[in-house]
C-alpha cells in the first residue's frame, strides 16, 4: 500500500466518522450503561471497522458494520462482566432499588416506540436514531416527502402523548 493510498484511507474514514459520529453514538448509548462507556463501545468498534475499511465494500454497509461490531463487542463485554451463579439452598435477600427517573424515561420511550405502527416506528428509527434527513428517509422508504412528514408529524405527536401520560402518572 502506498503512502498516498493510506493517506486517501485514513482521509476518508476520517470523514466518515466526522459525518456518521453523532448518529453512530446515540446507537452505541441505547447499548450501554453510560456515556463514557457508550464513547468507548463506539471507538472499540470503530477501530475494527477501520482496519477492515478496504473490506468494506460498499459505502452503504459501513454504518451496519460498524452498528454489528457495536453489537459484537457489547455482547462479549455482557459475557465477561456476568456474575458468577451458584445453586444454594437459602435463597438470599434480593435487594429493590428504585429505578431511576432516566432508566424509567428510557424504558418508558422505547415502549412508546415499540407501540407505533410500522411505518411510523421506522420512520422514527431512521429519522431519530439513524440521524437520517427526511429526503434520505424517503428515497429509503420509497415513499413521498410529504408521506414521510406527515408520517412523522403523527409519529411524534402520539410519542408526546404517550410521555404526557408517563409524566402525569409519574407526578400522581
Amino acid at each position: 500500500m502506498t503512502g498516498t493510498t493510506r493517506q486517501t484511507r485514513y482521509e476518508e474514514f476520517s470523514r466518515y466518522v466526522a459525518e456518521r459520529g453523532p448518529a453512530l453514538l446515540r446507537i452505541a448509548r441505547s447499548l450501554a450503561n453510560d456515556r463514557s462507556d457508550a464513547e468507548d463501545l463506539l471507538q472499540a468498534a470503530l477501530l475494527k471497522t477501520f482496519f477492515a475499511w478496504d473490506r468494506i465494500s460498499s459505502p452503504n454497509a459501513r454504518d451496519g458494520y460498524v452498528r454489528r461490531a457495536m453489537v459484537n463487542t457489547q455482547i462479549s463485554e455482557w459475557r465477561r462482566n456476568r456474575p458468577n451463579i451458584y445453586p444454594t439452598e437459602d435463597i438470599p435477600e434480593q435487594q429493590v432499588d428504585d429505578p431511576t427517573w432516566k432508566s424509567d424515561l428510557a424504558d418508558a420511550v422505547h415502549r412508546a416506540v415499540e407501540r407505533l405502527p410500522e411505518r411510523q416506528r421506522a420512520i422514527v428509527v431512521l429519522r431519530y436514531y439513524d440521524d437520517m434527513s427526511e429526503p434520505q428517509i424517503a428515497e429509503h422508504l420509497g415513499v413521498s416527502l410529504g408521506t414521510v412528514k406527515s408520517t412523522l408529524s403523527r409519529a411524534v405527536g402520539k410519542l408526546r402523548h404517550d410521555a404526557d401520560l408517563v409524566i402525569e402518572r409519574a407526578t400522581s
